[in-house]
């Protein structure tokens, strides 16, 4: 996606909070959860904030998801949805189907290598970074590709994870998201970071760019 009409437009405040929110997800406190979902009420749509931290517990760990998904049911308000489609493993085929497709879309021609890469560390793992990581979680409607990418690169720096976060750092130019986006969302989270954490992320994304 090179063209300039499929590359998101500048990060609003929207995203740009939420992608705050996947940082403070993966490294912050309950404290800062809750002071992060009540700055982000009148700001983000709500949905997003569910797919979000739905999406946390590929990045964050279970724990952490779940104590982010109490802490937004408590200061939003919102109830659970009754029912989900991401409960029914009767659709698994389906997640299988648009995770080869997701995944190509975030590793470009880098897909294959993955895929093979990946089973060799085990079987099980490639089948679930597909079926459950890309199909089940990340092709989910409620929030578009190019922001789950700018949140999941937010959580990988957090985390610590260089190795993912140089994936996702290519991921989300392959999708479409605008440079200069990710350069918003990097100092969007730079004060959650810290100076040598948020220096690190700035360097490995020059390398991205070749610079």
């Amino acid at each position: 996606m090179d063209a300039d009409s499929s590359r998101l437009p500048v990060a609003d405040a929207a995203t740009l909070a939420l992608v705050r929110l996947s940082a403070i997800i993966t490294g912050g406190g309950e404290e800062d959860l809750r002071r992060a979902f009540t700055d982000a009420l009148d700001l983000v749509p709500p949905d997003w904030v569910e797919e979000l931290i739905l999406q946390s517990y590929l990045f964050a760990g279970f724990p952490r998801g779940l104590s982010a998904a109490r802490e937004w049911r408590r200061v939003s308000g919102r109830m659970a949805p009754v029912e989900d489609e991401g409960a029914d493993y009767g659709n698994a085929t389906r997640w299988r189907i648009r995770g080869e497709v997701t995944c190509s879309a975030v590793y470009g021609a880098r897909f294959e290598a993955l895929r093979v890469n990946v089973r060799a560390l085990h079987p099980a793992l490639e089948a679930w970074m597909i079926v459950e990581g890309y199909g089940k979680v990340l092709s989910r409607p409620g929030l578009d590709l190019r922001r789950r990418e700018l949140c999941v690169i937010a959580s990988c720096a957090a985390a610590r994870q260089d190795r993912q976060l140089h994936a996702h750092l290519h991921g989300a130019l392959n999708v479409g998201v605008a440079a200069g986006d990710i350069e918003a969302a990097i100092e969007a989270i730079a004060d959650i970071l810290g100076k040598e954490d948020a220096r690190k992320v700035r360097l490995l994304w020059a390398r991205v760019l070749g610079k």
